[in-house]
C-alpha cells in the first residue's frame, strides 16, 4: 500500500477528513477485466519543460491489457502532434483513468511508464476505484487521432463558449517524488477570461489526490472532450484551490473552488 503524501494529508485535514492507510498497488481480477473492455483511457503526465498534460488514447476492445504481473499494456501511442507525447516517455510518471459512462464505473491507476516504441506499459503503484458521482452517462466522443492541432497561449472566444457548455473534463497533476495523477471532474467550468477559468470541487471520496498534488505543485493539465465531434481541447497551466466559503457558494453544492491560469491551449480540429 502506498501511503498518502504530505500534500494529500494537508488537504484532507483542512477539509475536515481523516483517512488512515493509503492506496493499494495491485490490480485485482475485476480491474483487469474492466480494463480489457475499455476503448478509451485518459492519461496525464509532465513534459521535460515542466508542463502537465492530459489527453486520451483510443482503440478497440482489448487494446488495454493487464497481466498477472501487475503490468498494463496499451497497444497505441500518441501521434507526433499530440502534446501528451511529450509527457509519455520512458520511466516517466503517469496517471490514468478508465471510465465506463453507461454504468458510471471508473478506475484510476498511477505509476511509471515504459515506452516500448509501438506500445506503452504502465507499472502501477496506485490502483483504486472511484465512486460513480458526477459521471455523465454518455460516451466521451470520437477519437481525435489524425486531426490537426492548433496551439495558442490563450482561449479564443469560440473556445471560451465551448468550455462553458461542457459537463465532463479531466485534470492531470504531478509532484516530483510522488508521481502523476489523472482524475475526472463533473460540473460546469466558469470561464473568467482568455487565460483564466474556475471550476467547483464537490464532496467525493475524500482522498484529495488532485488537490493534494496541487498543494505541493500548481502545475496542472486539462483535457476537455467534445462529445459531439471529437474536437477536443487541452490546456496546461497552473491551478490553486480557493478555500473561501464565499467562493464555493457561487457554485451550487460546491465545497471549494479551483482557479486555473492558462499557459498553453491545444485544440484538435478536423483537417
Amino acid at each position: 500500500m502506498r501511503a498518502w503524501h504530505q500534500g494529500e494529508t494537508a488537504v484532507q485535514q483542512r477539509a475536515g477528513y481523516h483517512r488512515n492507510g493509503g492506496v493499494g498497488v495491485r490490480l485485482p481480477d475485476a480491474a483487469r477485466d474492466f480494463l480489457a473492455q475499455r476503448q478509451t483511457i485518459i492519461l496525464g503526465g509532465r513534459d521535460l519543460s515542466g508542463r502537465v498534460w492530459a489527453g486520451a488514447l483510443y482503440g478497440p476492445q482489448g487494446f488495454l491489457q493487464a497481466n498477472n504481473q501487475n503490468l498494463i499494456t496499451l497497444d497505441v501511442v500518441p501521434d507526433e502532434s499530440d502534446p501528451l507525447r511529450l509527457a509519455l516517455r520512458h520511466q516517466a510518471d503517469v496517471g490514468a483513468i478508465a471510465i465506463e459512462p453507461q454504468t458510471r464505473r471508473r478506475m484510476r491507476v498511477n505509476g511509471r511508464l515504459h515506452d516500448l516504441g509501438d506500445h506503452l506499459v504502465i507499472e502501477p503503484d496506485q490502483v483504486f476505484a472511484n465512486c460513480p458521482k458526477y459521471i455523465a452517462e454518455t460516451p466521451l466522443g470520437a477519437t481525435d487521432t489524425g486531426y490537426e492541432r492548433d496551439w495558442s497561449t490563450e482561449l479564443s472566444l469560440a473556445q471560451q463558449a465551448f468550455i462553458a457548455t461542457i459537463d465532463t473534463f479531466f485534470v492531470a497533476s504531478h509532484v516530483d517524488g510522488h508521481g502523476a495523477d489523472a482524475s475526472h471532474r463533473g460540473g460546469q467550468i466558469r470561464v473568467t477570461g482568455p487565460k483564466t477559468l474556475s471550476w467547483p470541487d464537490y464532496r467525493g471520496n475524500a482522498m484529495f489526490m488532485t488537490l493534494g498534488n496541487l498543494e505541493l505543485d500548481p502545475a496542472c493539465g486539462l483535457f476537455i472532450p467534445d462529445r459531439v465531434n471529437g474536437e477536443h481541447l487541452r490546456l496546461t497551466g497552473t491551478a490553486r484551490v480557493d478555500w473561501d466559503p464565499a467562493a464555493a457558494a457561487t457554485f451550487e453544492g460546491a465545497e471549494r473552488v479551483v482557479h486555473f491560469d492558462v499557459s498553453d491551449v491545444v485544440q484538435s480540429r478536423r483537417p
